[in-house]
């Protein structure tokens, strides 16, 4: 494998890194996000994202443009992807690096590890695992995902 080609398709994102208060208050609105996603409360989810956010999480599926468009994708892929499945899963973000903008955007990049557990298995699934880029804006003060960009480690060695 080469590292060097790895290092490069995902570059930390510019800027000036957080102050604690922002650092804080990005974590508290991932914390919430992903509660959300977790519950599969889809409208409440979408409304974190701004008006015309967009949510490109799988490979070989269509981002996700616009609130609706969000909360349908999230309905959708759990519904199709475990329908006959009971599981409960848990988004787990870390190594978040936030990084303010000269235009007043929040550049954010962090680890993502999506946690599977089903009925009589003690032991979950941890799959996959994930880099999740992030823009974030201020809609009336408060945070709004504008786009994030989800890349599953998996995606780059193929």
């Amino acid at each position: 494998m080469n590292t060097a080609a790895r290092a490069d398709a995902a570059p930390a994102p510019a800027g000036r890194a957080a102050h604690s208060g922002l650092y804080a208050e990005v974590q508290v609105f991932y914390a919430r996000q992903a509660h959300l996603l977790d519950a599969v409360r889809a409208e409440q989810f979408a409304a974190t994202f701004a008006e015309d956010g967009v949510f490109d999480h799988s490979p070989g599926v269509p981002a996700a443009r616009g609130r609706a468009d969000i909360a349908r994708e999230v309905r959708d892929y759990n519904e199709q992807r475990f329908r006959t499945d009971p599981v409960q899963r848990r988004h787990w973000f870390n190594m978040l690096d936030v990084r303010e903008q000269a235009d007043g955007t929040v550049h954010t990049e962090f680890y993502a590890l999506v946690v599977t557990t089903r009925p009589g298995e003690p032991r979950p699934v941890i799959a996959p695992s994930c880099t999740v880029r992030d823009v974030l804006i201020r809609e009336r003060g408060e945070l709004r995902t504008l786009s994030r960009k989800v890349t599953q480690d998996q995606e780059l060695f193929g």
